[in-house]
């Protein structure tokens, strides 16, 4: 059942609209938060911002949408939505949630959104005893969403620590330490300077290039062949090279699988990892580099560092179990065993999570534009056959 029709209403007739004001004044213990584009950025003695007022990302998290609960300082980045005797509070907060409103955002390099692409849009506008009801219908089913949300993500975190817990439990049996240059031998890609970059030639791999533990082109810049050959022949990528990142999530390893990267030339701050040893098996070199026992030795090794990355220097020193190579493999396929499994859950809540999203989206939509009567409704099912 749906609800009666109500009268479509440009917002700029019902809200008021202005951006908010950047705030140079901020103190610890002031009595007010600064809000910005994706939540509470700081606080401060001022306030601009009555409470009750909605709150969009204008510049950065473009279109996020925050509900100021208390008076609060409204930053530069945020568009201030103050809904006016016509308008609910918290529903006119639902009412812009279901409006999509990064879509609106202009599409340059810097997104940005106005008030004027806000207030153009048109919604019905019900009687406020039936906003009262949409808005409070919303609260417990949207808390309802999130909690199962919350749920998921507890699992994901769950899972990633059997996983390491597996892994450490593996490299850490082994109390017979190495150095680590005596297992791997590695080098960091080159510094190369933007006029060197071109539209072809050689691909330079960036950090963006490192993609769920494969080396890809993706984000490359190019090189000129004959100066590449000249300069840096000594960085070219061979197939089954190992690269880390200095600076990126620790453990991460990705591998040229792919014959279009073998002979490029990894960026300064991707190290090159190859064995040393015969004896040696790379994929139990990953297994070490995911592990707490290589993490602790690294954040020892960059204490008092004004930069938190790590590089050549720092790999030299780090000491790693060496057992033998019919053990290494054992340890390989318990690592990967374990590894494959927090893939799997990974996907999983990965589709559970949209699915949670869309329908948190999808529910607020069919409320605010009375697809259904929330009066009479309960949260499960109830966007069946409507559309966000």
């Amino acid at each position: 059942m749906t609800t009666p029709a109500a009268t479509e209403v440009a917002l700029k007739w019902v809200l008021t609209l202005r951006s908010g004001t950047s705030c140079s004044e901020r103190t610890e213990d002031g009595a007010f938060p600064v809000m910005g584009a994706a939540g509470p950025i700081g606080r401060t003695s001022r306030a601009n911002t009555r409470s009750g007022s909605t709150l969009i990302g204008r510049v950065g998290t473009v279109g996020a949408i925050n509900l100021a609960r208390e008076e609060c300082w409204a930053s530069d980045n945020v568009i201030v939505a103050s809904p006016g005797p016509t308008l609910e509070s918290t529903y006119t907060y639902y009412l812009l949630m279901s409006a999509r409103l990064p879509e609106l955002a202009s599409k340059t390099a810097q997104p940005l959104l106005t008030a004027s692409a806000v207030a153009g849009l048109r919604f019905p506008i019900p009687p406020l005893e039936e906003q009262r009801r949409i808005a409070g219908f919303l609260d417990a089913e949207t808390a309802r969403i999130d909690a199962l949300t919350r749920t998921y993500v507890k699992l994901r975190e769950l899972v990633s620590e059997r996983s390491q817990r597996v892994i450490d439990s593996e490299i850490e049996q082994h109390r017979n330490l190495t150095p680590f240059r005596y297992l791997v031998r590695f080098r960091e890609g080159p510094g190369i300077m933007a006029v060197d970059f071109h539209d072809e030639g050689i691909p330079l791999i960036r950090i963006s290039g490192l993609q769920r533990g494969e080396v890809t082109l993706n984000g490359c810049n190019y090189l000129d062949p004959e100066k590449a050959a000249r300069q840096w022949s000594q960085f070219r990528l061979k197939l089954g090279d190992r690269l880390i990142s200095g600076s990126a999530t620790m453990g991460g390893v990705s591998v040229v699988k792919d014959p279009s990267v073998v002979g490029a030339i990894p960026y300064t701050g991707l190290i090159i990892l190859r064995p040393a040893r015969q004896d040696v098996e790379m994929k139990y070199v990953e297994a070490f580099l995911r592990s707490s026992l290589f993490s602790r030795q690294i954040d020892v090794l960059k204490t008092g560092a004004t930069m938190q990355h790590f590089g050549p220097t720092h790999l030299s020193q780090i000491q790693a179990p060496m057992p033998s190579h019919h053990e290494q493999l054992r340890i390989v396929g318990n690592v990967q065993a374990a590894l494959a499994h927090a893939d799997r859950c990974d996907d999983l809540v990965d589709r559970q999570l949209a699915l949670l999203t869309e329908r948190r989206q999808s529910l607020i939509a069919a409320a605010v534009t009375g697809q259904f009567d929330v009066s009479t409704a309960g949260g499960r099912n109830v966007t069946d056959g409507v559309s966000a």
